[in-house]
């Protein structure tokens, strides 16, 4: 049975005096002090269980499974190391609610109940932290600051021949499995895996275009076959009566096989017709196929999701966008503003962007929402005296700009902020926001300690 809150606490270990272990209490003070918080946590959690279940042991609360999650992402902790550090350090148990006389929990219940958490829960538990920082006086929203930055999906550096022989040995594997664990004596396959890496690695090696295109064609023709022989096997497993389990596995045959079928149509196109594939037509991963193709300054090419941040004067993060594909920044600009009108009923009086989001329309945008001064680090043909009331406004609020880059710094630095570790799109939106609540937390928790 799920409870938000245990009825009688368990006795708890003695606080220590320690600078992480005061900021750990001030965070503790924090939350308790924001009841919906747990609220929303408990929503997730119950999430398609019936609410009158008294049957079963008791499980996690929905104030443990918060503290966990924040725990895990401020030391950085893996699921393994924070059900040791769970029941060995006092003060994660203090932080965590475990008693003296309780045994912790193990990686897997952590993993699944942290990963239970959705994005819009972390997002409602932001924007209770940014109204509690609003009654505190710690970040009014009155002046904001906008850029985006990258977050990487957990994949390797995406080449044809890399994903070509991922999709052949997933497959294998998948086809062992159906006959080895699943009964399916009937399937007949061979398995190109050997095969499929000495092709990787020989066009890895070869010198020019000319030696890689035959390689290209050889490792074309065994991904096809095997993407053959997992179709033999969904046609067995959807012919004779199947187990739960191997309705499972057929749905990842058929997942792969899709995905793998479009690793080999977009090979085709760009290594055997020389055909230019648009980024949005292509996938660079199997296992993370959400993954978008993020070019920064017609430079460096990233992997994952482009994130759009609003940071306040307080260097907290006031609100985060995760958007699909690789827009401009000066579509985002109308969205990021409006978001502020949601989060606190009004608009803020001064805005500082990064040079991208410079645009006259952009501009006029802003100050048709009452903007006393709106900033680009790049001016791109703008005058001083349309954006803000002064030269000297102009100077501050371009520095004030710059305060940002140090706030992304150091979430990516501290919280795992650089690269996504969590499977999934949903999962992927969950860890920024969870990287972003721990980060506010501390950033408050600080304040107030000072």
């Amino acid at each position: 049975m799920r409870k938000e809150r245990q009825q009688q606490m368990p006795l708890m270990p003695p606080k220590i005096d320690h600078p992480q272990a005061n900021e750990l209490e001030a965070i503790n003070r924090i939350i308790d002090s924001k009841p919906t918080i747990c609220e929303h946590v408990m929503q997730d959690l119950c999430k398609g269980r019936p609410a009158n279940v008294k049957s079963g042991a008791n499980g996690m609360t929905a104030e443990q499974v918060l503290r966990a999650a924040i725990a895990k992402t401020l030391f950085g902790f893996t699921y393994k190391e924070l059900a040791f550090h769970m029941v060995d350090s006092q003060s994660i148990r203090r932080f965590c609610l475990i008693g003296i006389a309780d045994n912790g929990f193990k990686k897997s219940v952590l993993n699944k109940n942290i990963k239970a958490l959705s994005e819009r829960t972390w997002q409602a538990i932001n924007q209770d932290l940014m109204g509690y920082a609003k009654d505190h006086k710690i970040e009014k929203g009155r002046q904001v600051r906008i850029d985006c930055t990258v977050v990487e999906s957990n994949i390797h550096p995406p080449t044809d021949s890399s994903l070509l022989w991922d999709a052949v040995r997933v497959l294998t594997r998948l086809l062992h499995s159906a006959k080895d664990n699943y009964g399916l004596r009937k399937l007949h396959f061979q398995d190109h895996q050997r095969c499929a890496k000495k092709r990787m690695v020989a066009i890895q090696y070869a010198k020019n275009k000319k030696e890689r295109k035959p390689l290209y064609k050889d490792l074309l023709k065994v991904t096809s076959k095997s993407i053959g022989y997992a179709h033999s096997a969904i046609d067995l497993i959807c012919a004779s009566p199947a187990s739960p389990s191997m309705m499972l596995l057929c749905c990842d045959l058929k997942q792969f096989v899709k995905l793998a079928q479009q690793v080999v149509n977009q090979t085709e196109r760009r290594v055997i017709q020389g055909e230019k594939v648009p980024a949005c037509e292509k996938i660079v991963s199997l296992f993370e196929p959400h993954t978008d193709i993020i070019i920064k300054d017609r430079r460096d090419t990233f992997y994952g999701h482009k994130v759009c941040l609003t940071g306040g004067a307080s260097n907290l993060i006031v609100d985060c966008l995760i958007t699909a594909g690789n827009p401009a920044d000066t579509t985002l600009t109308e969205t990021m503003l409006d978001r502020q009108n949601e989060i606190y009923g009004r608009y803020p009086l001064k805005v500082a962007l990064d040079g991208g989001f410079a645009s006259k329309d952009n501009l006029n945008i802003a100050k048709g929402m009452k903007i006393k001064d709106v900033c680009f680090a790049k001016k791109r043909g703008l005058k001083v005296e349309d954006m803000c009331r002064s030269q000297w406004v102009y100077k501050r609020l371009r520095c004030f700009r710059a305060g940002i880059e140090a706030g992304i710094s150091w979430i990516k630095r501290c919280f795992g902020f650089s690269r996504c570790t969590w499977k999934g799109l949903r999962s992927f939106k969950s860890y920024v926001w969870a990287s972003i609540v721990s980060a506010n937390l501390l950033t408050i928790a600080r304040k107030q300690l000072a």
